[in-house]
């Protein structure tokens, strides 16, 4: 059976804080439309860990071939964290939107503020949590990151928060009941075209 495509073929998106359940949310969209989805491989100077692949976790490349991409406009987002440089590629959006694929990116707040920037063709969602404090008591629970770790995602947490305040995404999905927030999802993504 051939899959069922969304009206709107146009990339999704997907921001909000870390612990918020963003990638339950997406592989949960991925498992309910097989071969719809498909998640953006992000480009990376850094080099793999164990168990990961290059063309599946990250495409992994040298600083230098990363810089020229760059100069080149070839990223639609980019940003470095530590020494490492990590990018999402036009090249791999279009190649898997030419398979019918709707590419979903999972891309943090300054890499939706470059591609909105861009004027590259998208829709925006921001999964937010219930409360600060919920968010709070989910990132202890994971019992995988240090202190000052979780005091840092939280921070950031709340400049995530405000800026999904200014009216930059096309639909906020509040995370308190994951069934519910799947079907906000889904309801976006397959909403007729305006």
């Amino acid at each position: 059976m051939a899959p069922i495509l969304p009206p709107d073929r146009r990339p999704v998106v997907i921001s909000g804080p870390s612990g918020v359940g963003k990638g339950t949310l997406f592989k949960l969209l991925f498992e309910r439309h097989p071969d719809t989805f498909t998640l953006s491989v992000s480009h990376t100077t850094r080099g793999p860990r164990p168990g990961e692949k290059d063309g599946v976790d990250y495409h992994y490349v040298t600083k230098e071939a990363f810089e020229e991409l760059k100069a080149k406009g070839g990223f639609v987002e980019s940003a470095q964290f530590g020494s490492n440089f990590y990018g999402t590629s036009k090249a791999t959006i279009e190649e898997q939107s030419a398979k019918g694929k709707v590419v979903v990116l999972d891309i943090e707040m300054e890499g939706v503020k470059q591609i909105q920037a861009s004027g590259f063709p998208a829709r925006y969602v921001f999964i937010a949590p219930p409360s600060e404090e919920e968010l709070e008591k989910r990132l202890r629970g994971r019992g995988t990151d240090k202190e000052e770790d979780i005091l840092k995602r939280l921070t950031q947490a709340k400049n995530e928060l405000a800026f999904s305040k200014t009216g930059v995404h096309d639909k906020i999905i509040v995370n308190e009941d994951l069934e519910k927030a799947y079907k906000e999802l889904e309801e976006f993504v397959y909403a007729p075209v305006n």
